[in-house]
């Protein structure tokens, strides 16, 4: 996979809005990786803010819908991994100033 192909992904993902914060996913810094098989199927690894976060069901739904509208993609895995734990320093300038947070 290319980068530009990254990119497009990384980019369809800032489209997945966490609910309870209101911020993306990627400027939150819950998405880890992204890649595309030749035979378009993508894999998301990410984490949520915590372990019993209510809304992972729905934030998964969301981010096989915003990769499904990538012509490459013709279907998608989210891998939820809990190492490297999230913590707030992983969130983007945006996100921090959005949020509030120093």
């Amino acid at each position: 996979m290319d980068q530009d192909m990254k990119d497009s992904m990384f980019s369809a993902l800032e489209n997945v809005i966490d609910p309870e914060l209101g911020i993306d996913i990627v400027n939150l810094g819950l998405v880890y990786d992204v890649d595309l098989d030749e035979e378009g199927v993508a894999t998301v690894t990410m984490t949520l803010t915590s372990m019993g976060c209510p809304l992972g069901p729905v934030i998964v739904d969301q981010v096989n819908t915003a990769l499904g509208e990538l012509p490459e993609v013709k279907s998608s895995n989210v891998n939820i991994v809990w190492n490297p734990p999230w913590s707030k320093d992983r969130m983007s300038r945006y996100a921090k100033m959005a949020l509030g947070v120093r």
